[in-house]
């Protein structure tokens, strides 16, 4: 770490997910990958991180709340990683929707981090067989933070809050990315 760095360290200390993320090699990362498919949600949902882990709660949170951008790059690469073994024998073409957040939200927020972990897989992703697109899931109402919610609540608080702007290609494979699973509520909108 060079004297600058080290400077706004002690001016500006960083925040403890912060320095864990800064620690974080994308091997450690790839380690960690292991899919979990979550039937009880329709259609099934795979997570590919275990949120239990105190560096990939780390990296969500610093991605989502910090707009870290090496946590939302590590994330990406993880996702590419994923992507690259597995796209092309099990979805064909695959296209990657970024769970959308309200117009609220983003302006609170000023930025969407499934978007951001999105393009940085494609960024990463090399000639991975998918692409990403921000324009066709659409958020239709704002709803309140899910964390604070029990499942039930969860389940009706996002009832109807997303659409799609045209009809889906039926010939294509769409996964939606969310960065966090706790119910799976916003998957079976």
């Amino acid at each position: 770490m060079d004297f600058l760095a080290r400077l706004l360290d002690f001016v500006f200390p960083p925040r403890s997910h912060e320095e864990l993320v800064r620690t974080l090699a994308a091997d450690a990362l790839s380690a960690l990958i292991a899919p979990l498919l979550i039937e009880t949600t329709h259609p099934a949902t795979a997570g590919l991180l275990p949120f239990r882990d105190a560096r990939v709660r780390a990296l969500v949170h610093e991605a989502k709340y910090h707009q870290n951008v090496r946590a939302q790059e590590l994330l990406g690469g993880v996702l590419a990683e994923y992507l690259r073994e597995a796209a092309a024998e099990t979805f064909g073409t695959l296209v990657v929707l970024p769970l959308p957040l309200s117009p609220a939200r983003l302006r609170e927020r000023g930025f969407n981090q499934c978007a951001r972990i999105a393009e940085a897989a494609m960024r990463s992703g090399g000639n991975a067989p998918f692409t990403a697109r921000n324009d066709l899931l659409i958020r239709t109402k704002n709803t309140e933070h899910q964390a604070r919610l029990s499942r039930e609540e969860r389940l009706f608080n996002v009832r109807g809050a997303f659409s799609t702007s045209g009809p889906a290609d039926p010939s294509v494979s769409y996964m939606v990315l969310d960065d966090v699973i706790t119910t799976g509520a916003t998957t079976m909108n």
